[in-house]
Parts: structure tokens; C-alpha cells; sequence
């Protein structure tokens, strides 16, 4: 019984070992409270979309809208990150996005907003988020490093703050569902907003030492340049930008179409609406505890392509029932997959990088990630219209099926143009390297892919 208690322990500390870091606990605790009202948040605004329209297409451009000025900005923020403190640029955001969430608030509960001009202030408020997120988004990823003193510990960083965004994934939706349907959605909105002040006074409280730049600026258009051909001329590092973004087009805007399930498919409200989210942030929550139950990046590369196959597998499966007690499991299957494909490629992009370049390749991995969305909701809006939902999801697993199969064979190739990073860095077995995130390895260049170690 005691062996049993004390391998529980082990394992239990194993899965949390990046909490024992002072700046991380507090970017963590701030970070959960934060992310239940953005979940919450989400919801209310698609059902608030729906409801005064009645229209997949504008729940689509709604979606293009808010993240456009993002896909736009992200490219030039990555190279402003490289040269600016990431903790500071994440305090503002944080401040932006809680007074656009109050903003929100204020028109809706004071009846501001109807069902003529509902959609425009809502794309108008939602591109000022666009904005304040192609900042916040590639800070937030590049900061882990610093919060994570070792670099061993840096996946189960990742792995334990996607447990964390798909654990609010899990609360909000439902929370955001009763409160919509008994007092409505502005509601959320406000609560969103209030939210935002546990993460800014986490931030706050950190303790951060100052970083000098190791080269002077030069200009951004030549820093960018820079950036370009470091992160697409190496084929690892380019071949999960590629994939993410293929995935965030054609696989990931299903979300945007969840309200037309739930109305129209499975003949619910927004309680139903929640409950199919929250069964994706399940299985996403799943993923991530997996994950970060890992000791390491090793075979990171495989679990890719296979949850890039369960993703797809669970979106032909959804797409194809019109039972919700069915449909709940197979988008734990979706949330499962999505997750553990986002959070594998953001560790090894992570481990691969090097750090003078971490910002502008965090910011490629944004515009891939989240910066394709908006075209993939743009599209699953049209289609739905022309084809339906159903067809539509159909045509993103089938799709997402086909980019795990991709992957999957060019995997071999990508391994051995990888190995030469790793042994430097020390991550191979047996293989002591530099672990400190101080030295530079670059990628072997561009115009001798071929070469192996």
C-alpha cells in the first residue's frame, strides 16, 4: 500500500513539475480563472450571432472577422517580441482584451445592441480583440521559456497551460449555457471582463529579470526576412507550420458551426451548445494530461500524425450522427486529437528554435494555429449554406485524414534532419548538451535539406 501511495506521488509530481517554478504558478492560477470567462465569452457570442440572425454564413464572418486583423499584424508582432519585454507586452494585452470584453458588457445590458446593428458592433468590437491577440498570443508562448527555468521541463510547461485552457474549456461553455438561457449573454461578457483581473495581478506579482538583446535592431523588414527564412528553410520546422495551418483551415472551424448542430441537428438550446463544447474540452483536457504525464520531446513526431488521425476520424464521425448522446464522445475523440496535435507541435517547435528567433517563429506558429481560422470559418460558414453542416464537417475529416497520411510518411525525413538539434541540445539519450537555452543551433540551411547527422 505504501509503494502504491509513494509511485502515485512520483507520478503525480511528475505531471506537475513545471509548477515548481514561482512565476509559473502565479501565470498559471492567474491564467485559470482568466480562461473560463474567455470560454464563456465565445459562447455567448455565437449564440448571440445565431439568435439575432439566424445565419451560419455571418456566424462564419464573424469568425473571418475577429481573427483577420490578427493573421495581418502577427508577422511584424513576432519581430517586435523579439526586441520587446514579453512580460510587459502580456500585462497590456490582458488590460485591452478586459476592456473590450466591458465594452461588450456595457451595450448589451444597456440595451445598446438589436438585431440591426448587433452584428457590425460585434465585428467591430472583435477586431480590436484581433489586434490586441496577435500580440498576446505568440507572448504567451514564447514567455513559458522564461517562466520555465529548465528546459527539460519546458513540454510539460505547454502541456500542463493547454490543460489548463481546455479545463475552462470544460467549465465556461456549460456556466456560459444556464446564464445565457436565464438572464442572457451580456452576462458573460461582464464576467469575462472581471476575469481578466486574476491574470493581470498574477502578472504583476512576478518576479522577471531583465533580458538585453544580444544583437542591435535592425529593420523589422529584414529581422522579418530573417525570420521567414530561418523557420520555412529548415523542413522540420516547416512541415509542422504547414500542417497546423492545413488543419486550422480545413478541420478546425467545425466550432463555428456547432450552433447549427445544436438548433438544427440535435434540436437543443444553448445548454446543448455548452454540453457539446465542454465534451470537446474533455477529451482535449484528456490529451493534455497525457502529455504532460511525458517525460520528454522523443516520439513527439508519431503521436503527431496520430492525433492528427483521430482528429479526422472524430469530425467523419460526428458528421454523420444525429444522436447528441453520440455526438458527445466523438468530439471528446475531436478535442482529444486537436489538442495533442497543437501541443506536440509547440513543444518541438519549441525545443528546435533558437531563442533570438523564438518570437517570430511563435508568431508563425500563431498565424498557422489561429491565424488560418478565419479563412476556415470564413469557408465552413459559405459551405454551410451551400451543403449543410453535416457535409461540411464531413469534408473537414476527410481532409484532416488525409494531412495525417502526408505526415505521416514525410515523418522518416524529418526525423534525421531533426537529430543533429537534438544532440546538441542534449535531448537524445545519452547525449549531454547544452540545456540552458544559451546556445544558438541553427538549423542546416535550406539548400541542403537532404543532409542527415
Amino acid at each position: 500500500m505504501a509503494s502504491s501511495f509513494s509511485n502515485s506521488d512520483r507520478g503525480l509530481r511528475l505531471v506537475l513539475r513545471a509548477l515548481r517554478y514561482r512565476n509559473y504558478r502565479l501565470f498559471f492560477a492567474g491564467q485559470g480563472i482568466s480562461l473560463i470567462g474567455t470560454w464563456m465569452q465565445r459562447l455567448a457570442m455565437s449564440w448571440l450571432i445565431y439568435r439575432l440572425t439566424g445565419s451560419p454564413f455571418l456566424l462564419g464572418f464573424v469568425g473571418f472577422m475577429s481573427t483577420i486583423p490578427t493573421f495581418l499584424v502577427w508577422p511584424f508582432a513576432g519581430v517586435l517580441l523579439d526586441r520587446w519585454s514579453k512580460h510587459r507586452v502580456i500585462v497590456i494585452t490582458q488590460v485591452l482584451a478586459m476592456l473590450q470584453a466591458l465594452v461588450l458588457a456595457g451595450l448589451l445590458l444597456g440595451g445598446l445592441l438589436t438585431e440591426s446593428n448587433a452584428a457590425w458592433i460585434v465585428i467591430a468590437l472583435s477586431v480590436f480583440l484581433g489586434v490586441v491577440g496577435a500580440f498576446d498570443m505568440p507572448a504567451r508562448q514564447s514567455f513559458i521559456v522564461e517562466m520555465v527555468e529548465d528546459r527539460n521541463d519546458l513540454g510539460n510547461a505547454i502541456a500542463l497551460n493547454s490543460s489548463l485552457f481546455n479545463g475552462a474549456r470544460l467549465i465556461g461553455p456549460p456556466v456560459a449555457g444556464v446564464l445565457v438561457a436565464a438572464v442572457g449573454e451580456g452576462w458573460c461578457f461582464l464576467l469575462n471582463g472581471v476575469s481578466y483581473l486574476a491574470v493581470i495581478a498574477a502578472l504583476l506579482l512576478m518576479r522577471v529579470p531583465q533580458r538585453l538583446r544580444a544583437k542591435p535592431p535592425r529593420h523589422v523588414l529584414h529581422e522579418l526576412a530573417e525570420g521567414v527564412r530561418y523557420a520555412f528553410g529548415f523542413p522540420p520546422i516547416r512541415s509542422l507550420l504547414l500542417l497546423i495551418a492545413f488543419n486550422s483551415l480545413v478541420a478546425m472551424p467545425y466550432a463555428v458551426l456547432m450552433p447549427v448542430f445544436s438548433k438544427d441537428i440535435f434540436h437543443g438550446d444553448a445548454q446543448l451548445l455548452g454540453m457539446l463544447m465542454a465534451a470537446a474540452g474533455v477529451g482535449a483536457l484528456g490529451g493534455a494530461a497525457y502529455l504532460a504525464s511525458r517525460r520528454g520531446v522523443l516520439g513527439l513526431g508519431r503521436l503527431i500524425a496520430v492525433a492528427t488521425c483521430v482528429f479526422g476520424l472524430g469530425l467523419v464521425g460526428f458528421s454523420q450522427t444525429t444522436n447528441r448522446w453520440v455526438a458527445l464522445p466523438l468530439l471528446a475523440l475531436v478535442g482529444w486529437g486537436m489538442m495533442v496535435q497543437m501541443a506536440s507541435s509547440n513543444t518541438v517547435l519549441q525545443t528546435l528554435v533558437d531563442d533570438d528567433k523564438r518570437g517570430r517563429v511563435m508568431s508563425f506558429y500563431a498565424m498557422t494555429f489561429a491565424g488560418m481560422a478565419p479563412f476556415g470559418s470564413l469557408a465552413a460558414g459559405a459551405l454551410g449554406n451551400a451543403l449543410g453542416a453535416p457535409r461540411t464537417v464531413l469534408i473537414s475529416g476527410l481532409a484532416g485524414l488525409l494531412a495525417a497520411a502526408v505526415f505521416a510518411w514525410y515523418l522518416p525525413h524529418l526525423q534525421r534532419l531533426a537529430r543533429p538539434v537534438y544532440l546538441a541540445r542534449g535531448v537524445l539519450p545519452g547525449v549531454v548538451g547544452d540545456m540552458t537555452g544559451q546556445a544558438q543551433v541553427s538549423p542546416p540551411p535550406a539548400e541542403d535539406p537532404d543532409e542527415e547527422a
